[in-house]
């Protein structure tokens, strides 16, 4: 035997809960939509302050309005308790989007700051490769020559180059290829150790002001600068060049020959390695970002992306909790009201039966 006692369902039972049961069909006339901002106002959410707040941050009223009903056509509500429920969950789902649209506004102002220096960016890189390619170019004609001899001021470039990272490893080797193409004697300056002694004798002069004695023609040739030298090379002949370093066996310039031929083919695949990366970007800044890139490019790396995500998450889970709860009681109230149709039927059923008898 069971310890609760159940209840009875009486016709006038029954009857008020028919007549209830028309009034939970939701907002189906003006008179009702009104009954849901009337709602509004007794819960306190969309009193004059909330409607002013969403207006500062640049959001419509009316919007969060077609919000609430769409959500109070739904769940019908049918007590106060349901109805604090769903404008609670239309609360729950607005500010869920409003985090959508602070992380969608933050990645369009992070892109808006990228773009607008994307265009310098890309030119300063053309520019550079430019200025390298040339440079290369000029030690290519340099290193051109049969009887190639390093000079000072070809090593300071490639030294440059060098530390630019601009050849990457290609520049160590193409760099130790200049430094073995050095005249026999000389450092890794490319100056001849008395060459070096005759230019500190001549500045210890000129800072004590001695008188400096006037040297022969030869001397002024020789302390003349290696580039001109190179320049020379241009129109003489190879006996004449030869004769300019005469250190330099027949033998040695041929075994010289090999390293020079290398680095004029690495030298010149780099040209052509600036020229291939200086169109590639060129074509870039026509084309602009692909999706890949722009997405690289606005990257959630700020230090308030992780507390934004935390907000779209906790409001989600709220929507989760008052969706449940709000399912929950309806399935509750479907149920008590297929008990209450049953009793009813059984009622009725009992009473007809008494009177057949």
């Amino acid at each position: 035997m069971s310890l609760i006692k159940k209840h009875e369902m009486t016709e006038k039972k029954l009857a008020a809960n028919r007549r209830n049961q028309k009034l939970c069909n939701g907002p189906a006339t003006v008179e009702g939509r009104e009954r849901i901002r009337a709602a509004n106002l007794r819960h306190g959410f969309y009193a004059q302050a909330e409607e002013v707040a969403l207006r500062a941050l640049g959001e419509e009223p009316a919007h969060f309005q077609e919000l609430l009903e769409g959500l109070w056509e739904t769940y019908n509500p049918t007590d106060a308790a349901q109805e604090g429920l769903v404008i609670r969950l239309a609360r729950a789902t607005w500010l869920m989007n409003r985090a959508d649209r602070m992380q969608e506004g933050y990645a369009v102002r992070q892109a808006r700051d990228v773009s607008n220096g994307r265009e310098d960016r890309l030119h300063v890189q053309m520019m550079r490769l430019k200025i390298t390619a040339d440079s290369l170019r000029l030690l290519v004609q340099s290193v051109g020559y049969e009887h190639y001899v390093t000079t000072p001021a070809d090593l300071e470039k490639m030294k440059n180059l060098h530390q630019e990272g601009v050849l990457k490893d290609m520049g160590e080797i193409a760099l130790a290829l200049f430094y073995q193409l050095h005249a026999p004697g000389t450092g890794e300056d490319g100056i001849d150790a008395e060459e070096k002694t005759r230019r500190v004798i001549r500045k210890i002069k000129e800072i004590f002001a001695i008188s400096l004695d006037p040297e022969p023609a030869a001397d002024v040739a020789a302390d003349s600068s290696q580039p001109q030298e190179s320049q020379q090379d241009a129109g003489a002949t190879e006996e004449e060049k030869d004769e300019r370093y005469p250190n330099i066996t027949p033998a040695e310039w041929q075994a010289r020959e090999r390293a020079r031929q290398l680095l004029e083919n690495i030298l010149t695949r780099q040209v052509e390695i600036c020229e291939a990366q200086r169109k590639a970007i060129l074509n870039e800044s026509l084309k602009g970002p692909s999706p890949y890139e722009r997405a690289a490019e606005i990257a959630p790396t700020h230090p308030n992306a992780r507390l934004m995500r935390r907000m779209q998450d906790s409001n989600f889970r709220e929507v989760r909790r008052v969706t449940n709860l709000l399912l929950k009681i309806k399935r509750h109230q479907r149920r008590m009201e297929a008990l209450e149709n049953s009793a009813a039927l059984h009622y009725v059923s009992e009473t007809k039966g008494v009177s057949d008898e």
